[in-house]
């Protein structure tokens, strides 16, 4: 376990590093009998850390002692399968103290630290948590850093200055420091922690093939020694030992990617505004039960359609978004009606079309809406244009267009659920590899 585990351990970011605010939640004396659960978190806190090593992390600011990143981690009654699941730590959720209120879940750390994070977590879910772990800044850094550092990939530039990150397109390899900037970006692409969460679950499964590549997890000795060396940064809760940890990386280490799926919990309201709380994300009542019963049965939570349905024409962005200029009247009521924001400039339109179906101009690095407006206008060819403005543009030929209303699901844009071999840097379009510090 403790690669994928402490891999996820790695990428939750966040524990200061200090001493336990408390004892850990440990097993209790029943298992669940289908499979092994591990919850990972991560506490913002930056306790004990000086203003230099504020700034060399690039985590200033005043922490809230809570859990900045939580994963949880079930590996299969058999053994043939890993499956972890991200939950957001704005969740709005009860808190299993008996007191009835509700928050945040990275606010139950701060109520009651391991212990109560565990059991909000069990309430919530309904699945039995076999082992806790928990890193933070520093520990985060060193276990990167002890690791032989991380791989990162990205097709687009991405920048954040809050996290420090500048990463451009490509595959880097990355000492701690920047893999922490990488993983605890929030203010790049789709802002929030849903794009976060997919980048740490990226980072998380190319460490393990890594590590899996170069035998770390090839035999318990091997196990054995990484152990080691990752729990000088990473606790672990009561009742989980060293031998615990040997006995689930050697599983995961026969585990090939298509055998690890990574997923976030399905969310209904991403902005739920609570008085006293602030904005919250409200799960999908439907498909988040049907996702933690996947775990419960020890069933695969991808292709379950249950937990991630598959709309007719789906689309990688918002409709509502994208500014579009149709030079045909109908064509343009229909995409206004689809959730377009449309101009209409069909009064300048050539009176004879020009032979073929409609054509999609559009700037470079606007794939994905272009991809969506295509989408909505099936057959319809796509031209990058150098130069172009912030609109796209839609030239309809001599062939009738089929308008079709397109659904974002931003679930599926963010976090539905995906085997390793479709998520990490390995499968990733990218040209180049560099060092990142």
């Amino acid at each position: 376990m403790l690669r994928l585990a402490t891999a996820l351990a790695l990428v939750t970011t966040l524990v200061s590093g200090a001493a336990w605010a408390g004892t850990p939640a440990g097993p209790s004396d029943q298992g669940t009998g289908t499979g092994t659960n591990i919850l990972v978190v991560g506490i913002d806190s930056r306790a004990g850390l000086s203003k230099a090593e504020k700034e060399r992390l690039h985590v200033g600011g005043k922490g809230c002692n809570c859990t900045d990143v939580m994963m949880l981690l079930h590996l299969s009654r058999d053994g043939r399968r890993a499956s972890v699941v991200s939950v957001p730590r704005d969740s709005y959720v009860e808190y299993a103290d008996g007191s009835g209120a509700h928050g945040k879940i990275n606010g139950a750390y701060a109520r009651g630290g391991g212990p109560l994070t565990v059991k909000t977590v069990e309430k919530v879910t309904g699945l039995h948590i076999d082992h806790y772990l928990e890193t933070g800044f520093t520990g985060f850094e060193q276990a990167v850093n002890g690791l032989g550092g991380a791989t990162l990939c990205t097709d687009k530039p991405l920048r954040d200055e809050n996290s420090g990150l500048d990463l451009t397109p490509g595959i880097h390899h990355a000492d701690g420091n920047g893999a922490l900037r990488y993983v605890r970006a929030r203010h790049i692409e789709r802002p929030g922690d849903l794009g976060r969460v997919r980048r740490q679950q990226r980072a998380v499964s190319d460490l393990l093939t890594r590590l899996t590549l170069e035998g770390a997890l090839a035999d318990p000795v091997e196990t054995a020694r990484t152990a080691r060396t990752l729990l000088r940064s990473v606790r672990t809760g009561q009742g989980t030992g060293l031998a615990d940890l040997v006995h689930i990386g050697v599983t995961l280490g026969r585990l090939n990617r298509s055998h690890t799926e990574f997923a976030t919990v399905p969310i209904r309201l991403f902005d739920h505004r609570v008085p006293g709380v602030g904005s919250t994300l409200v799960w999908h009542e439907e498909r988040s039960r049907a996702l933690w019963e996947a775990l419960a049965a020890d069933r695969p939570l991808t292709g379950d359609r249950r937990i991630q349905p598959v709309p007719q024409t789906p689309a990688p962005t918002n409709p509502a978004g994208i500014k579009v200029r149709v030079d045909e009247a109908g064509t343009a009521a229909a995409l206004r009606a689809g959730g377009f924001v449309v101009a209409d400039t069909s009064a300048s339109a050539p009176q004879v079309r020009p032979a073929g179906p409609a054509m999609i101009r559009y700037a470079p690095g606007r794939e994905d809406d272009a991809a969506t407006l295509a989408a909505a206008l099936p057959g319809a060819r796509r031209q990058v244009v150098p130069g172009h403005d912030a609109y796209l543009d839609v030239a309809v030929g001599a062939r009738p267009v089929d308008v079709r209303k397109v659904t974002y699901d931003r679930n599926t844009a963010e976090g539905a659920p995906v085997t390793a071999d479709h998520l990490g840097c390995l499968t990733a379009r990218t040209r180049h590899t560099r060092p990142l510090r």
